[in-house]
C-alpha cells in the first residue's frame, strides 16, 4: 500500500507498507523532507511497524514521537504527518491528480444562488454526477453571509445592514460572516469527493485543502501561511478564511472567502463584531482584522483570480468548465425552498 501527503507549508510524506495479521508490516518512510541524525529514519520505521490497521493517525504520531532519538530534529514534517500518510495508504486515499477537475468561472449571480450552487454542485459530486471542481464566485448584490449555526441578532445590524444595502442571508457551513460587497473579495469552492481527504482528520484537510491556495499567492509575493482552524494569513494580519461543510453522499464543500479590498467601517456598522473576538484576533479594531490583497499585490482583482486559476490549473490538470443547465435549475429550486426563506435565514435566532 501506498500514501502520500504534502504537508502544507512544509514537504512530501511517502509512505509504503503491508498488511498482515491486521497489523502494518514492511513500514518504509520516504519524502523530501529534512531529518537528522540519519538514523531516526530507523526508528520511525520501526515504530510504526506492527501497530494494528485500525490505529488511527493521532495513535501513529505518538508511536512515532515516542521512537524518536533525543534531541531528532523534524523538518518539513511532523509525526502527525506520517500518521496521515499512513491512514491514506490503509484507506488507498487519492491524490489530486487522480481526479479530472473543472475550474468554472461563470456569470455573475445573487449571493443566495451562490449558496445554493455550493449545494448542488457538491451533492452531484458526491453524488458522481459531476467532476471534482474548483468554482470562482461572481455576485451581483451585496450581503453577509452567516454561518450555519451563528445567531441572526448577534451577528448583524439589521440597520446598518439595510443602510449599507447588505442583504443577509445564511451557509450550510459552519464559521463566521463574511462581508460580500461588490469587487472587494475573492471567494471560491471547492467540491470534492471525501475520498480526497480520506485519513486526514477535520482540522488537517482544512490545510489540505488550502495549500494550493496558499502557492498561489506566494507566487504574488505575499508570505501566506495557514494558521488553524481555518483562517490564511500573512505577517501583517489575517486576510481569510475557509468553511467545510460533508455531505452524507460523500460530497465535501471547503470554500473559502479572502479580502480584497475590504471597508473596515462598513463592517463595524453592519456585523456586530464584538470585543472578545477582536480580542481573540490580537487586534482592538474591527478595520485592522484583515489584511486587503490589493495592499499587498498592487494588483487588481481580475489578476489574482487569473493566478489563483492558473495555480490551480498546474497543480491538477483542471479543465475549463461551466455549470449545466439543469445545475440552475436545481439552485433556483433551492433558493426558493430554503435559502430565501425566513425559517432558513432565523433557523438560529
Amino acid at each position: 500500500m501506498h500514501g502520500e501527503y504534502k504537508v502544507p507549508g512544509g514537504k512530501l510524506v511517502v509512505v509504503d507498507l503491508d498488511v498482515e495479521d491486521d497489523r502494518i508490516a514492511r513500514f518504509r518512510l520516504a519524502g523530501d523532507f529534512f531529518l537528522e541524525p540519519d538514523t531516526a529514519l530507523d526508528d520511525i520505521n520501526a515504530a510504526v511497524n506492527g501497530l494494528a490497521v485500525e490505529s488511527d493517525a493521532t495513535v501513529i504520531a505518538a508511536a512515532v514521537r515516542e521512537a524518536l532519538p533525543d534531541g531528532a530534529q523534524l523538518l518539513g514534517f511532523t509525526p502527525e504527518a506520517v500518521g496521515t500518510a499512513v491512514r491514506r495508504a490503509l484507506v488507498t486515499a487519492p491524490g489530486w491528480r487522480d481526479f479530472d477537475w473543472e475550474i468554472v468561472h461563470d456569470k455573475a449571480v445573487s449571493p443566495r444562488m451562490n449558496l445554493a450552487l455550493d449545494e448542488v454542485l457538491t451533492s452531484r459530486v458526491g453524488e458522481g454526477r459531476r467532476r471534482p471542481t474548483l468554482r470562482i464566485w461572481e455576485w451581483d448584490e451585496s450581503a453577509v453571509v452567516i454561518g450555519s449555526f451563528q445567531s441572526y441578532r448577534n451577528e448583524v445590524d439589521p440597520e446598518g445592514a439595510a443602510r449599507h444595502g447588505f442583504d443577509v442571508v445564511r451557509r450550510i457551513s459552519g464559521g463566521g460572516a463574511m462581508l460580500m460587497a461588490a469587487g472587494q473579495i475573492i471567494t471560491y469552492s471547492l467540491y470534492v469527493p471525501a475520498s480526497l481527504v480520506a485519513g486526514m482528520t477535520f482540522a488537517d484537510s482544512y490545510a489540505f485543502l488550502d495549500d494550493w491556495v496558499l502557492q498561489a499567492l506566494r507566487s504574488l509575493g505575499i508570505d501566506a501561511v495557514y494558521q488553524p482552524l481555518n483562517d490564511i494569513a500573512s505577517p501583517t494580519g489575517k486576510i481569510g478564511g475557509a468553511a467545510q461543510k460533508r455531505l452524507a453522499n460523500g460530497g465535501v464543500l471547503h470554500h473559502a472567502t479572502l479580502s480584497y479590498d475590504i471597508d473596515g467601517q462598513t463592517m463595524t456598522e453592519v456585523l456586530r463584531i464584538g470585543r472578545e473576538k477582536l480580542s481573540d484576533k490580537g487586534t482592538t479594531s474591527a478595520a485592522k482584522r484583515v489584511d486587503p490583497l490589493r495592499s499587498q499585490t498592487g494588483l487588481t482583482r481580475a489578476e489574482i483570480i487569473e493566478r489563483f486559476k492558473d495555480t490551480f490549473r498546474s497543480l491538477t490538470d483542471a479543465e475549463t468548465g461551466t455549470i449545466a443547465p439543469d445545475e440552475y435549475v436545481a439552485a433556483e429550486a433551492l433558493v426558493e425552498s430554503k435559502f430565501a426563506t425566513e425559517a432558513w435565514l432565523h433557523r438560529v435566532p
